[in-house]
């Protein structure tokens, strides 16, 4: 989940908050195509989901989707622990249900915390293996045996822990709701919410692996599926209330969901202001998401300035942060305006060397020293014209 996401949210109108991860709407999928090309290393996925009526949300929200572990997974976890599936427990509310649902719906089965295995150490105190995995003085150790695992793993080095399916709720986390960025305007979208997805897939410790709620997009919600959502309000993340304010968005990769939300917003609204948006992906023939809607609203005049940035398209590697740093003069110029600047997308690198291109172009435009620069954009954040949504 993001930075901001996890920040004290504003709440969601009355009749929006009638659906929560507790109770979700369950929505149908409408749409659900794929973005990038045959050949693209990445899969990244459209979708858009039904709302019922009253459902209510602005551009910056996120949507959250309860997904379920897929029943490949499912099977291993309970063939590992020598189960059928059909044994009965309880679950988090008490209420009976199969141990294969409770795997399928109920608990964290996916991507392995040191948690987890903590707990699981509880059941087995004596077990060699697990007791170099457990206590402060082993952080390191076991987060490098995380790395890259599932619970299925677990079970499988070290078997015969398990002695009755309850315990499960004892060692595993919840399935939690994933948060994804909103990609639409509900000014032009009434009905539906659209968001925008990677789906991670890759191979680790001899095994098959996909992420539990982009797996679950990208292989079992079709036309038609139903999944459980709610709407998640992020009062940290907002356009302007001055329709006239410019607004600079850096929104690489599926970052660029929310700045899309901005752009739908702003065309609807006829907003005066000007808008700048510069994404990043890999190659431009392959992973130019939204490329025809974007290229549309250059034509028209609803997005200003389109930059872009495709890292392998040519010898040396070029990213969002390299196309700030060439239009550092016009950049300075914009914030000199009250330019409104919003980041989105992968908090450990891209987010960081961002806020830095950002002190330099303050730095370069003002002839001023860094120090200066720190001071400006402080003042930025104060007056909420730098905002992030970063995860």
């Amino acid at each position: 989940m993001s930075e901001v996401l996890e920040q004290e949210a504003k709440a969601a109108p009355a009749h929006s908050a009638r659906y929560t991860r507790n109770n979700p709407f369950y929505s149908t999928v409408t749409v659900n195509d794929l973005l990038t090309a045959e050949g693209s290393e990445k899969e990244t996925r459209h979708v858009e989901l039904t709302l019922d009526d009253g459902m209510t949300y602005t551009p910056g929200d996120a949507v959250g989707i309860i997904p379920e572990n897929r029943p490949e997974a499912v099977e291993v976890v309970l063939k590992a622990l020598g189960y059928k599936g059909d044994e009965r427990v309880l679950d988090h509310y008490k209420v009976e249900i199969s141990l294969e649902e409770a795997l399928r719906t109920r608990l964290g089965i996916g991507k392995l915390a040191r948690g987890c295995v903590t707990q699981f150490a509880k059941l087995a105190p004596d077990v060699d293996g697990l007791k170099a995995l457990v206590g402060p003085e082993n952080k390191p150790r076991a987060e490098e045996y995380c790395w890259g695992r599932e619970f299925v793993d677990l079970v499988t080095d070290f078997p015969g822990v398990l002695k009755n399916p309850q315990e499960l709720f004892n060692v595993l986390q919840r399935l939690t709701p994933r948060m994804y960025s909103i990609a639409s305007s509900q000014a032009m979208h009434k009905d539906n919410v659209q968001t925008t997805v990677r789906v991670i897939r890759y191979e680790s410790h001899g095994r098959e692996r996909q992420g539990v709620a982009s797996g679950h997009l990208g292989d079992r919600a079709g036309v038609g599926a139903n999944m459980p959502i709610f709407l998640h309000a992020n009062g940290n993340f907002r356009l302007p209330e001055d329709t006239s304010a410019p607004v600079i968005m850096i929104g690489p990769g599926t970052g660029i969901a929310p700045f899309r939300a901005f752009l739908e917003e702003r065309q609807a609204q006829g907003a005066p202001g000007d808008n700048w948006l510069f994404f990043g992906e890999q190659r431009a023939a392959l992973d130019f998401l939204y490329k025809d809607q974007l290229h549309e609203m250059r034509k028209n005049g609803v997005l200003t300035h389109l930059d872009t940035a495709f890292s392998r398209d040519q010898a040396k590697k070029v990213y969002v942060q390299d196309r700030m740093q060439e239009k550092a003069a016009e950049l300075y110029r914009w914030l000199e305006r009250g330019a409104y600047f919003y980041v989105c997308g992968d908090a450990t690198r891209m987010a960081k060397d961002v806020e830095l291109a950002l002190l330099d172009v303050i730095a370069k435009g003002s002839n001023c020293t860094l120090e200066h620069a720190n001071e400006y954009l402080a003042a930025m954040k104060k007056q909420k014209r730098y905002q992030r949504d970063v995860y």
